[in-house]
């Protein structure tokens, strides 16, 4: 989780994600990791900026077969020329 996407970022003078969009988003987070448990997977979640996080990643792990942004927004599209 990004935290920019969630601490203080408006769009036309709202909030990105209020408090029941990021109840649905950590809850939607958690039954995909239970999810991809029964089926002998993981799902790895991290707090921070994407290009420190991916970065921090790779290097803990050695390697990592996939990335993967969810949604393609000019935030994104900035975070993955980053990486």
């Amino acid at each position: 989780f990004d935290p920019r996407h969630y601490l203080g970022t408006h769009c036309h003078g709202f909030p990105k994600t209020g408090p029941h969009r990021l109840r649905f988003l950590l809850e939607s987070v958690k039954d995909l990791r239970k999810t991809l448990k029964k089926k002998g997977s993981t799902l790895v979640v991290r707090k921070g900026k994407p290009e420190d996080v991916v970065r921090d990643l790779i290097t803990q792990l050695g390697s990592v077969s996939a990335v993967v942004f969810h949604e393609e927004v000019r935030e994104i599209l900035e975070l993955k020329d980053k990486i």
